[in-house]
């Protein structure tokens, strides 16, 4: 009789299955890490925009003349995000000590955790002694079409 050395068409199987599951949790580790980059990058962006308004506009006793437009041509940025969206400033209408800066294009998710998000030196986290995000956002919308609103000022 000749032996015969070589694999199994069930040992073949076996190996591409183990391979399918490594691949499908590789996927999905892959996936949140690139969803937590963008969060970062988000949340490094609007600390940039604040930063450079109240360098930019510090001098003025409001925000009355802030123009979106200007000012990100000033800090040297654009107003996309990494969702496809933009960054919007606006004065707040009730109150020109105050501005407003939004992230539009967001999925639901991504615009429940901005909302909730601790956004340090906002009008709404300062109020509350830091018990509260800071930002108010309706998540309800089809994902792209979401948009949070954080306002800084006094």
């Amino acid at each position: 009789m000749i032996q015969e050395s070589g694999r199994s068409m069930i040992e073949m199987l076996g190996v591409l299955a183990i391979m399918g599951v490594i691949t499908v949790g590789a996927v999905g580790m892959i996936s949140a890490a690139m969803r937590m980059q963008k969060r970062t990058a988000v949340n490094d962006e609007i600390i940039q925009i604040v930063s450079s308004v109240r360098q930019l506009l510090g001098e003025y006793d409001d925000y009355s003349n802030i123009n979106g437009s200007t000012i990100f041509g000033a800090i040297g940025m654009s107003n996309k995000n990494p969702y496809g969206g933009t960054y919007e400033l606006a004065v707040n209408p009730s109150n020109t000590q105050q501005f407003v800066v939004s992230i539009t294009g967001l999925t639901q998710s991504d615009c429940e955790f901005f909302t909730t998000k601790a956004w340090e030196g906002s009008v709404g986290y300062t109020m509350s002694d830091g018990k509260t995000g800071g930002a108010v956002g309706d998540c309800s919308q089809q994902n792209g079409k979401n948009t949070v609103q954080i306002t800084y000022g006094d």
